[in-house]
């Protein structure tokens, strides 16, 4: 702090004003300052305010899954009087329900988007449209309207709903691009029940990927987000929705400081699918892929870390008949960059089943470029046959062996393919390679013995990438470096 300044402690607050200022002067002077620092939302909030609901969705459980209750049990039964004395719902006493179903309720928050009554929100606001669902639509003026599920997706967390209506309050849409970190936003929507709350923030990053999600590049802020926040729309300054409010990171079940929203261009074009389709459809290319490191970058020859490593391509699938190979660096799709793996989803997913692709890859230290007809990505994905190779050696501070039949076939392995690690140390065990891991390849040469892979070793050098299956979570490039 500069000494010219003087620091007042005041009710934890700390104030810095010149010395020689009286503080009458300086209190008097606090609010323009503030003032100018600041923005002021209430303009904001009144004008977009009567275009966010509250939603309300209420579910009939059956009493099998609510409730099991004792409805077979008589008061002659031996057990009836334990029952009752110690709260067990019985027959003929307070809080028996039968067969009655248990009434399940929920609240979130949404926004008009058309006229005509379409709203945004949440799929984890309404959950599955089932026939026993009924979701209640309150408007800024207490109006409530009765809304259909026009479509749900899990994937995007995405969902749509009807409501019969003429000339409704509607918000207007702006450019997730164009934001910029460090920029004011405001959050309006119903936490905890209480309608109409604004909270405001900053953009504390963009294109943020979380573990569960591959197909929403997250805008992260540290607006106040709570419990019937989800599905409400996040402004911009301009009074424009950039995103929706879905998200929150927190230990404790509360807001932490932390929130994430669905970019409404995401949005956007996943509810057109539905509004059209009822569903939405998605290209596959049929590959697993992971992050590109510094470490393998240097191991592929690349200048910087960017793209997506290719680590299996399903046997018969659209990546496959493109001629996709275990070890291709995925750099563009269709003249679109891919600058980090979660881009690759993204993309391909906003592109229809049927479409033919122009995919830019990494390969042998050169970019080659092949054509792919994407196909249907299915509701929930099987997980496909994969084609890979195999590596170990002492260099690496490891135990292998030959991988049994009954081993091989169960991770859809050929015979011969891949050693299995009983032990891991050294270089090995840095690199993150642990017992129960099988190596698959060296620098993308396949390894089918214990000895191919030591050659292997030999040849690579002090720094090499492997390629491992481990287990369920299937097939990852690691990096090694040798002391």
């Amino acid at each position: 702090m500069k000494k010219n300044l003087l620091s007042l402690a005041v009710a934890g607050v700390m104030l810095c004003v010149p010395p020689m200022v009286p503080l009458a002067q300086a209190q008097d002077s606090a609010p323009s300052l503030v003032a100018g620092a600041l923005p002021d939302f209430s303009g904001l909030v009144q004008e977009v305010g009567a275009a966010v609901v509250n939603i309300s969705v209420v579910k009939k459980i059956p009493v099998d899954v609510a409730m099991p209750g004792f409805p077979g049990i008589s008061p002659d039964d031996p057990f009836y009087d334990f029952m009752r004395r110690f709260g067990f719902p019985v027959p003929g006493h307070p809080g028996f329900q039968g067969n009655a179903p248990r009434i399940s309720q929920g609240i979130g928050s949404g926004f008009i988007i058309s006229a005509d009554g379409y709203v945004l929100t949440n799929a984890h606001v309404v959950g599955e449209p089932e026939e026993d669902t009924e979701v209640t639509v309150t408007l800024n003026d207490k109006r409530e309207m009765k809304a259909k599920i026009v479509g749900v997706d899990e994937r995007t967390d995405i969902a749509v709903l009807k409501v019969d209506g003429k000339d409704l309050p509607v918000v207007r849409m702006g450019d997730p691009e164009k934001v910029r970190v460090g920029q004011w936003v405001v959050a309006v929507g119903s936490p905890f029940g209480f309608e109409n709350t604004v909270t405001a923030g900053i953009v504390s990053a963009k294109a943020r990927r979380l573990p569960s999600e591959t197909y929403v590049p997250f805008i992260q802020t540290d607006v106040a987000i709570n419990p019937g926040n989800s599905g409400g729309p996040l402004f911009n300054l301009a009074g424009e929705v950039i995103g929706i409010n879905s998200q929150i990171y927190s230990r404790s079940g509360g807001f932490m400081g932390i929130s994430f929203a669905i970019p409404i261009d995401v949005a956007l074009k996943v509810e057109r699918q539905l509004v059209e389709h009822g569903s939405v459809q998605r290209g596959k290319l049929g590959i697993t892929i992971q992050p590109v490191t510094q470490a393998l970058a240097e191991n592929f020859g690349l200048k910087q870390p960017t793209g997506a490593l290719v680590a299996s391509v399903e046997v018969g699938s659209a990546g496959e008949r493109a001629g996709m190979q275990v070890g291709d660096v995925v750099l563009e799709v269709d003249g679109e960059a891919v600058k980090d793996a979660g881009d690759l989803p993204r993309i391909i997913g906003e592109k229809a089943p049927g479409t033919k692709v122009r995919v830019k890859v990494w390969r042998e230290g050169a970019e080659q470029t092949v054509e792919a007809t994407l196909e249907q990505m299915q509701p929930k994905q099987q997980a496909g046959q994969s084609r890979a190779g195999d590596s170990t050696d002492s260099k690496l501070g490891i135990s292998a062996r030959p991988l049994t039949e009954n081993e091989a076939r169960r991770l859809n392995l050929k015979p011969g393919q891949g050693v299995l690690v009983q032990s891991a140390d050294g270089a090995a065990a840095r690199a993150g390679i642990r017992s129960g891991d099988v190596l698959l390849a060296v620098n993308n040469q396949p390894v089918d013995s214990v000895a191919t892979l030591r050659r292997l070793v030999d040849a690579a050098g002090k720094q090499f990438a492997l390629l491992v299956q481990r287990g369920e979570e299937g097939r990852i490039f690691v990096a090694v470096k040798l002391n």
